[in-house]
This record gives C-alpha cells, sequence and structure tokens, in this order.
C-alpha cells in the first residue's frame, strides 16, 4: 500500500531542495496571489447579484402577487377535462338547458342523470363537489365541506342570504362566483344561473354529439363495420363512413390537422434540402485549402454570414409580403437562413480534412473535379448528413413557429386554438401530435445516421 502511495505521489514531495526548484521557477503556481483566486468567487458572486438585480428590475414578486392562479388552474383544467354547461334562466322556472362546453350545438335532448328536474325546482348533482338546487328567486349552493350557501336571484340583482360566506367565493354587485372545487362552479347573475362541471377526458374526440356513432364501444364499431347489415350509408361502406365519421369530425379536426401536420413537414425538410444543397458548392468557394482567391472566399463568407445573422422567424415575415400566406414562403425562409448555417459548417470541414487524400488522388492522374469528388467529398459527407438529419429534426420545431406567423402548417392551426382561449384541449392535442412528429423524426435521423455513416448505437 505503502509502494503504491508513493508511485502516485509527486516528484517534489519529501524532496525540499526539488521543491524549491519548482518555487523558483513557477513561483504563480505554488503560491498564487490572492487576486487570482478571487477571481473564481468573485465570478460567482457576480452572478447571484445579476439574478438578484434581474429579479427586481423585471419585477418578478410583482408579476407572482398579481398572477390569477385560479385562471392558470382554469386553463390547465381545460387542457384534460372536458365541462357541461347547466343553465337556468332566472324568472323562467322551466327554461334550463343543458349543453357541452357551453355550445348550442352540443345541447343534450335528455338532460343526464345528474340533472333532476321536478317541477319548479332543479337539482344538479356535482359528485363529490356538492350539489345545486334552483328555484324560483333562490339558489341553494351545497358545497361537500361547508354549510350550504343561499343566494337571491332575481331580475333586479343577486344577494348573498347567508351569513358564513367562505372566501371561495367570490361577490359583487351582478354576480356570484363560486368555485366549489377543482371540478365544479356556479356562476349567478341576474339573468342566468350557470353550473359548470368538468369530467376527465377530451369529449367528441372520435365523433360529434350528433353523430350516430357517438357513445359506442370499439367493439361495437368493429361489428358494424365488418359485421353487421345495418348500412350507416348509401354512398359508401359502413367501415369507409366510419373512418370518414372520424376523420372529418368538425370540433377536432383530424383530418385537417394531419395535413397541417404534413405540410409542416414538408415546409421543413423541403427548405432544409434545397439549403443543403446550395450551401454544398459554395462551402467549397469559401474554404481556402480549395480557393486561393481570397477576394471570393470573403464574399462567399460574408454571404453566409449575412444570411444566417437573420433569423428564420424574420426571413418568413418578409417572404409573407412577397409571397403572401402559405408554406412557400416558410420553404424559402428556411432555405435562407440554412444556407448560411450549412455554408459555415461545410466550409470548415473542407478546411479540416486530410489532405493526403486529394495528393494521393491528384498522384493518379485525376481531374481537379475528380480530386475534390474522391479526395474530399468522402472525408466531409459524414458531416453533411449528420448535420442535415439533425436540421432536418430541429426545423420541425421551428417550421411551427414560422407556420404561425403566417405560413400555415399546424403552427397556424396551433395559434387558432390559443387565441379562442376555450379550446385548450385542442390545443394539447395539437402539441402532442408536434411532440410526437419531433420524436418520430429524431428516431428516423438516428437511423438513417447509423446506416449511412455508420454511427454507433446509442444506449
Amino acid at each position: 500500500m505503502t509502494a503504491s502511495n508513493n508511485a502516485h505521489a509527486s516528484p517534489a514531495a519529501g524532496d525540499p531542495d526539488r521543491l524549491r526548484e519548482l518555487e523558483a521557477s513557477q513561483p504563480r503556481a505554488i503560491h498564487g496571489s490572492w487576486a487570482r483566486r478571487a477571481i473564481p468567487i468573485g465570478a460567482v458572486l457576480a452572478a447571484i447579484a445579476y439574478l438578484v438585480f434581474s429579479v427586481f428590475y423585471f419585477e418578478v414578486p410583482r408579476v407572482i402577487r398579481e398572477a390569477r392562479f385560479d385562471l392558470i388552474e382554469l386553463y390547465a383544467l381545460d387542457l384534460y377535462a372536458y365541462k357541461v354547461h347547466v343553465t337556468k334562466e332566472v324568472g323562467e322556472p322551466e327554461a334550463v338547458t343543458v349543453q357541452l362546453e357551453g355550445s348550442r350545438l352540443s345541447e343534450y335532448d335528455e338532460p343526464p342523470a345528474w340533472v333532476s328536474l321536478s317541477g319548479d325546482t332543479q337539482t344538479v348533482d356535482l359528485g363529490d363537489s356538492g350539489s345545486v338546487t334552483m328555484q324560483p328567486g333562490l339558489v341553494t349552493i351545497r358545497p361537500a365541506d361547508a354549510k350550504p350557501i343561499r343566494v337571491r336571484a332575481t331580475e333586479d340583482g343577486v344577494k348573498v342570504l347567508s351569513g358564513d360566506v367562505p372566501d371561495r367565493l367570490q361577490i359583487s354587485e351582478l354576480k356570484v362566483d363560486a368555485r366549489l372545487d377543482t371540478w365544479a362552479r356556479v356562476q349567478i347573475t341576474k339573468s342566468k344561473v350557470e353550473v359548470h362541471r368538468y369530467f376527465l377526458g377530451w369529449a367528441n374526440f372520435f365523433y360529434t354529439f350528433d353523430s350516430e356513432l357517438k357513445g359506442k364501444s370499439l367493439g361495437e364499431l368493429v361489428d358494424l363495420a365488418f359485421f353487421s347489415d345495418k348500412r350507416l350509408s348509401f354512398d359508401m361502406p359502413n367501415w369507409q363512413f366510419i373512418l370518414a365519421e372520424f376523420w372529418g369530425n368538425p370540433l377536432w379536426q383530424h383530418g385537417a390537422i394531419f395535413w397541417a401536420m404534413v405540410q409542416t413537414l414538408i415546409m421543413a425538410i423541403v427548405g432544409t434540402l434545397c439549403a443543403a444543397l446550395i450551401a454544398l458548392p459554395l462551402s467549397f468557394a469559401a474554404a481556402y485549402n480549395v480557393n486561393p482567391l481570397k477576394g471570393v472566399r470573403f464574399g462567399v463568407q460574408r454571404l453566409f454570414d449575412s444570411l444566417r445573422a437573420v433569423d428564420h422567424l424574420i426571413w418568413s415575415l418578409i417572404f409573407i409580403r412577397a409571397f403572401g400566406l402559405g408554406p412557400l414562403s416558410g420553404i424559402f425562409a428556411f432555405m435562407f437562413t440554412e444556407t448560411g448555417t450549412f455554408g459555415k459548417l461545410f466550409s470548415e470541414a473542407v478546411e479540416n480534412i486530410d489532405r493526403r487524400e486529394p495528393e494521393g488522388v491528384q498522384a493518379t492522374g485525376a481531374s481537379r473535379l475528380q480530386k475534390y469528388r474522391f479526395g474530399v467529398l468522402p472525408q466531409i459527407l459524414p458531416v453533411f448528413v449528420s448535420q442535415l438529419l439533425y436540421f432536418f429534426e430541429s426545423n420541425t420545431r421551428s417550421a411551427t413557429i414560422v407556420g404561425a406567423l403566417g405560413a400555415g402548417g399546424i403552427g397556424l392551426k396551433l395559434m387558432q386554438t390559443i387565441q379562442t382561449r376555450q379550446d385548450w384541449e385542442n390545443t394539447l392535442y395539437i402539441v402532442t401530435i408536434i411532440v410526437l412528429t419531433v420524436i418520430a423524426m429524431d428516431s428516423i435521423s438516428g437511423w438513417l445516421r447509423r446506416r449511412l455513416i455508420g454511427a454507433p448505437e446509442s444506449n
């Protein structure tokens, strides 16, 4: 054990003369100044001070204090749940409607089992959240974990009659807003009473509210498609009708979203591929070991700098003004930006090649073009393929943002769902499609990279 420690010990350890020689030859390494030692500590303190300054400069405490966390919770709930509206007009005892997401196109012909209509009294069972009873001029809210809350609702206004009003009840002269819990909400105004009950899932994802296929199980659909004698449509077979009803769902727009995603992929792939094909020959003109003309090299290199200095988002806005809305603007935006990026990457790869290979090809009597074809191109081909496949994947994500600006595709669909502030479940659906597409592109590009350039298998 001692021998091993001595073998790894410093040559100066235990040798005063050797230590004095090192101190004489390298005094700054042995006895560094306090200023040099304080630099790392000062850098850390400066970073902390900058973060603290940023927090107060951008008024982060005020933003957090004024944030509407109730709205954040509500929007988050809309991502993975749907709600049913039970609405009663004040002053009209029988005017009660039950609608999915408050849409007139999705109104129940018969109220669900948890809505009870008995003469002038209507009771809405909210499950674990409690219940609501609506009577002429009176609404009684019964939370599961609190005393009942009685509210007078007339055409003259609303008034809370209960003495014990919880903090989660927002009261104004014109409105009472009671959030019983995450899954239930009651809003009372002088004109109507609305009860919202949330359910987990995406409503009407497969078939619309008025479709004759609504509510059928997978087994029932299979039976209708292949074994039933019942004809669902005289224009097409049952299996085709079942697929068409799903594909053409006007609420979820499965078909439109699919083709928008295809448009986004075309935008990213065509723009990136065109950029690579343009940049490859130009990269030879920008490499000092290929092009001896310094002025030409300087011009091509500055062209690459200029193209990639302007982000593809800016290019897309420019081309939208030139060509109008559509994927052509996105293709040109990617082509311009990535030409500059690929040009720099490829030219640096050309400059870093092993010169012995093209010299060997030239020694066989090959022409100048053959020298670059067989001596240079095979060396940069792995870089070319690797970078091209990476940018295919990266620009698929970027094409979503370009599309949102007006170039079309899935980005435009995503922006439309965000702007309505009501279709957050559609937003999550589209985001899920984008994520799955990017994952698929990453897997395909990794497989192609391994097949084409022999990249090692990743763990």
